[in-house]
């Protein structure tokens, strides 16, 4: 007799008070609850037979909305639909303007931009891996280790959450020599932070071994990217194969590790050895900051920029795999169109035959080793 299948749709985040059979709870603080979507599985004989995402509950149309706002203004949206990303998703599109336009950043505003790249992505790090800590005393160390690096934003840049930092052309604002010092002391205080999230991940690896299994195939048909495919044996890392900012002077800092099992435990295992290697570099970038001094952070743009006829793309490595930006100019004061290429929707599209095979039981255990951000699927 064949087993008997039943379908579910389950609720996560704020979806739990939509109509749902049930809700699939994540640990707390998960970003990838924040703020919701749904499942629709199919369970046989205790095991997910297939699995559905439907996202798109928050919506909010900021492509579009790009296209309604000058080149100036386009900070202030890039950096909301990835949370977690703040910082890469204002750079890309920077990038993206720059490369068009021809405008070249001063040295200074190309090293203060990699010393937030990678902040951006030890905090993100800290996020999932805090969620998934399995002693309280790791999660508070692990959430420590993020707030401080909040703090840190939000003293360099004035904002903690949305830093609207970069700028066509450079970044907001200088830093003294005192902020590049405390930015210094910040990043080599995090050292503990550091083993304990290599600690995590060790003691998460023996029971999450074997589970919702990505090949590298499939993480490369569906897009995935950042330590979800470098945890299918995907070696690739835009910082390193394509560089951007200062990375290409890197080189000696910029270990990109990679796993071969494809399982829950082996991204895990890969986002936590990518840590100590951001905090290594973001030492390298206080460091030449301190070697430059004063000087400019930004250059002269006239009152209204425009961007000339054409097409051009731009990616940057994110905290949670590439993103990308299209742009499309006419040579008006807007864009005429303004694509991105989320990290969080290829990595969520990889999940979803990562979760067949998977026990009931155990989803939201799969579910939480891929590193996506719901506001940036539905941006």
């Amino acid at each position: 007799m064949a087993p008997l299948t039943q379908s579910l749709l389950l609720g996560v985040g704020v979806a739990g008070y939509l109509e749902c059979d049930a809700i699939l709870h994540l640990a707390e603080g998960h970003p990838s609850a924040q703020p919701g979507f749904q499942l629709a599985v199919d369970v046989s004989d205790g095991r997910v037979a297939s699995a559905d995402l439907r996202v798109g509950l928050m919506h909010r149309g900021s492509e579009k909305l790009f296209e309604a706002r000058d080149y100036r203004q386009l900070m202030m949206l890039a950096n909301r639909h990835d949370w977690l990303s703040p910082f890469s998703s204002e750079l890309v599109i920077a990038l993206a303007v720059e490369a068009a336009t021809g405008i070249a950043p001063p040295e200074r505003a190309t090293w203060l931009r990699t010393l937030l790249a990678e902040a951006n992505r030890v905090a993100a790090a800290f996020a999932f891996l805090a969620a998934a800590a399995p002693q309280p005393g790791q999660r508070r160390l692990l959430q420590d280790g993020r707030e401080r690096l909040l703090v840190l934003q939000e003293r360099l840049t004035g904002a903690r959450v949305h830093p609207m930092f970069t700028r066509i052309g450079g970044v907001a604002a200088p830093w003294d020599r005192a902020d590049v010092s405390h930015a210094a002391g910040v990043s080599a205080g995090l050292a503990d932070a550091a083993e304990g999230a290599v600690e995590v991940a060790e003691a998460l690896s023996e029971r999450l071994a074997g589970l919702a299994v990505l090949t590298r195939e499939q993480a490369v048909d569906l897009g995935a990217s950042g330590s979800v495919a470098r945890a299918s044996g995907l070696d690739w890392d835009l910082r390193r194969d394509d560089p951007y900012a200062a990375y290409s002077e890197l080189g000696d800092l910029l270990v990109v590790p990679v796993e071969r099992a494809g399982d829950a435990a082996a991204r895990y295992r890969v986002l936590a050895a990518q840590i100590p290697v951001s905090l290594a570099l973001m030492g390298a970038c206080t460091d030449r900051l301190h070697a430059l001094g004063d000087g400019p952070v930004d250059v002269l743009l006239p009152k209204s920029v425009r961007v000339p006829e054409g097409t051009g793309y731009a990616w940057v490595e994110g905290p949670l795999g590439i993103t990308g930006c299209l742009l499309v100019s006419t040579g008006e004061r807007t864009p005429w169109r303004l694509k991105v290429r989320s990290a969080s929707f290829g990595n969520a599209q990889a999940m979803v035959p990562a979760l067949v095979g998977v026990p009931q039981d155990r989803l939201a255990d799969a579910l939480m080793s891929f590193t996506f951000v719901v506001g940036d699927i539905d941006r």
